[in-house]
């Protein structure tokens, strides 16, 4: 269950699915990343991924807890940007109810425990 979630995120964020988007995350979900964070509406999250115009890749992932992971990506911007950032989800109820994206998994790690 808490893999097919964030496979579930991944889908929609790849995707730039607003519907899945919205489906994939608890409403409100907090997340954060270099420009903030906090929890916003499910609606604003679905919005992110089209102004961001970020895909991420999984490549490696972390069991840190029942309902934690944490997910090393390749993050890549339609302006051509690309590097390896982590990301650390709690899982809620089947939904992902946190992402806080890190610039290293070393980061990610360590704010999980």
């Amino acid at each position: 269950m808490l893999e097919d979630a964030i496979n579930a995120w991944h889908d929609a964020v790849n995707r730039r699915d607003l519907d899945a988007a919205q489906a994939a995350v608890t409403d409100p979900v907090d997340v954060s990343g270099p420009r903030g964070a906090g929890p916003i509406p499910a609606a604003d999250f679905a919005g992110w991924i089209v102004r961001s115009g970020i895909t991420l890749r999984p490549v490696s992932w972390h069991p840190v807890g029942p309902d934690a992971m944490v997910v090393e990506q390749e993050a890549s911007w339609d302006g051509g940007a690309a590097a390896t950032v982590a990301t650390l989800f709690r899982v809620r109820s089947g939904r992902v109810a946190l992402a806080h994206r890190f610039g290293s998994l070393h980061d990610a790690l360590a704010s999980a425990r």
